[in-house]
């Protein structure tokens, strides 16, 4: 049933397939972006909206589940604070993946210095969201914190660093091509 909801654009999923090839997870990066085609076409910047606004639908998901863990009772006290820890981080993540795609959205027309000063944001924010993910994950490191809840928390967080790894690596693409489509369409 979802494999007919993909668009059969295959220009679209060609371009798709070409740019996750610069991200470090391609095959991921492919399966969440595809249902976007129609909507991306070869439109760098539409590329990137979908990355993120996949990146932070996950890191929204994980968030809410990571929330449910923390309420769940009889943690050991060390899990019950790494659980804690983790509900922040995801937090902070969905909210630095909230502004980077807003900022990328309002981009709009946008160019030259102000062009860069909106990249700059998106991709800073993105790598911060990224940070956190992974400091999530930093705080159940170590053979104390097997189990079922650190199993289950990790699939999650492992799987918003991927989306959000191919978002960053999709933005800092954009980015550069833009810069490199000015450069020289400025030369006289």
């Amino acid at each position: 049933m979802a494999e007919s909801a993909v668009p059969q654009n295959p220009s679209a999923t060609d371009f798709i397939k070409v740019s996750c090839r610069a991200t470090l997870y391609p095959a991921v990066c492919v399966h969440c972006l595809s249902t976007f085609a129609d909507k991306i076409q070869q439109n760098e910047r539409e590329l990137a909206q979908a990355a993120l606004s996949v990146s932070l639908a996950r890191a929204r998901s994980t968030a809410m589940f990571v929330s449910k863990m923390f309420k769940a009772s009889g943690l050991n006290p060390r899990v019950y604070q790494a659980v804690r820890d983790c509900v922040d981080n995801m937090g902070d993540s969905v909210d630095q993946l909230r502004r980077s795609a807003k900022e990328l959205s309002d981009m709009g027309r946008v160019s030259g210095q102000d062009f860069m000063w909106h990249a700059s944001n998106v991709q800073t924010w993105v790598s911060a969201a990224l940070t956190d993910e992974n400091t999530c994950l930093d705080g159940f490191s170590g053979h104390a914190m097997d189990g079922n809840v650190k199993a289950a928390i990790k699939k999650k967080v492992v799987y918003v660093g991927k989306v959000t790894s191919n978002a960053l690596a999709l933005v800092n693409r954009f980015a550069a091509r833009h810069r490199a489509g000015a450069a020289t369409s400025s030369v006289p």
